[in-house]
Order: C-alpha cells, then structure tokens, then sequence
C-alpha cells in the first residue's frame, strides 16, 4: 500500500497533462512522417514484391521463347540433315543410272563391235573358202583324171598342202 500513500494528484495531473502535450505533439509533428515513411515502405516492398513477379513471368515467357526456339532449330536441323540424306539418295541414284547406262552402251558397242568382226570374219572365211574352192576346181580341171579314185586323192593332197589362216 506504500503505492497509494505516495500518490498525488497534482503530479498525477501535471504527469497527464505532460503526456497528452507529447502525444499532441507526437501526433502533430512525428506521426504523419512516420505513417508516411511506413507507406512508403510498404509500397516499396509491394513494387519489389510486384517486380520480382513480373521478372519471374518475363524469366517463364523467355524459358518458354527458348524451348520454342530450341524446338524449332531442332525441327529446322532435322529437315536440313533430311533434305542431304535425300539429295544424297538422288545423287547416288543418278549415278548408278548413270553407270548403267554407261555400261548398258558400252555393252551394246562391244557387241555391235564383235557382230562387225563376226560378220568381216566370215565374209573373210567365204572369200578364202571360194578361192580354195575355185583353186581346187582349176587343178581338177587341168588334170585329167580317169577315176574317182584319182580325183579323191587329188583332192585330199590338195588339202593337206593348203592351210586355212
């Protein structure tokens, strides 16, 4: 009770009247600078808040730009290595065609060569077949042979002594 024996109201009013001239003045002169800057504060934090958002958005469109892009030059590189592997194919087809037909006309030269050769043989046998015959037909004509038997010996020692070249 040493509390309530010591109290005075004239201390208990001036201590009043003290603290209601400093909230006066608080009010006045301190509060609105320190709501102000409180506000400020807030709007602060709420832009950061707001610029980290649209920054992360920004981050999430240029992810997604990328993986666009990434998908895209892929697609582009797939249809490039394509288009070579195609143009490849079609080079090399041409020039098997190519070779075939090379060949093909080369073949159809080497026979038509052959046939040539084939045909001045024969025109070359005939000759040489047509002058024995007309050689062999003259030595039968000058010798005059009685018998069958004679020519036949004629003939066959005519043979021997020409050689067919």
């Amino acid at each position: 009770m040493g509390i309530f024996n010591d109290f005075s109201i004239g201390l208990f009013a001036m201590q009043a009247f003290i603290l209601l001239i400093l909230i006066f003045l608080m009010m006045k002169f301190a509060w609105k600078p320190i709501l102000t800057a409180l506000n400020d504060r807030e709007e602060g934090i709420q832009n950061a808040l707001d610029q980290a958002e649209n920054a992360r958005k920004e981050m999430q469109n240029l992810q997604a730009d990328n993986d666009k892009l990434l998908k895209e030059a892929r697609a582009e590189r797939d249809a490039m290595m394509q288009e070579a592997r195609d143009i490849k194919e079609s080079i090399v087809a041409e020039a098997k065609e190519e070779a075939q037909a090379q060949t093909a006309s080369m073949i159809e030269n080497a026979k038509a060569t052959i046939k040539q050769e084939q045909q001045a043989a024969i025109a070359t046998l005939k000759k040489n077949v047509g002058d024995l015959s007309i050689e062999i037909a003259q030595k039968l004509v000058q010798k005059e042979l009685t018998s069958p038997a004679d020519q036949f010996k004629l003939v066959e020692g005519m043979l021997k002594e020409v050689t067919l070249n």
